[in-house]
């Protein structure tokens, strides 16, 4: 395994739509790369992009810092549905360090991905586990946290990451 290099804000390539991960393809190397790179971080998600490569892949563990890891891998990950309520809560990313930012996502998500052995999986998240697979998914889509603030709010983090930046 090898630890990868995480790509900041504001390299071009996490702007770029990631493209689909063919049925044969195997990924096993680059998740589990992406893997020891996220808990080295340490971080509770990762996507493909964020290490350099625009595949439509990503990892997630939201427990891990608390108990025991369960890394959950996704690739071509879609939400099949959102509830209707909306709430906020800060979102740290390891593309933008230093920055923490109030993003307003859905509460809870259906999310269907094909794990890293080729199984369709569908899950209910709620809670963290929704908002970090949305902000993941959000990143397979060229979009950031930045994306989702108010104008005053995104001039602030912007800010707060120059003055902080690597």
């Amino acid at each position: 395994m090898t630890l990868l290099p995480i790509v900041t804000w504001p390299d071009p390539l996490l702007r770029e739509v990631c493209v689909p991960v063919a049925e044969d393809e195997d990924v096993g190397d680059l998740v589990r790369d992406m893997l020891e790179t996220m808990y080295d971080a340490p971080g509770r998600g990762l996507a493909a992009p964020q290490v350099g490569v625009a595949k439509r892949v990503f990892v997630m563990d939201c427990g891990w810092k608390d108990g025991t890891p369960a890394p959950r891998v996704c690739v071509n990950p879609e939400i099949v549905s959102v509830s209707g309520e909306a709430v906020s809560g800060e979102e740290g990313c390891l593309s933008i360090p230093g920055v923490l930012a109030g993003v307003e996502r859905p509460e809870a998500v259906t999310l269907r991905y094909r794990d890293v052995d080729g199984g369709v999986r569908e899950v209910a998240l709620r809670g963290f586990e929704a908002r970090c697979a949305q902000h993941e998914l959000d990143h397979l889509n060229g979009i950031l946290t930045l994306d989702r603030l108010t104008p005053e709010a995104r001039a602030e983090a912007e800010r707060a990451y120059a003055l902080g930046a690597p």
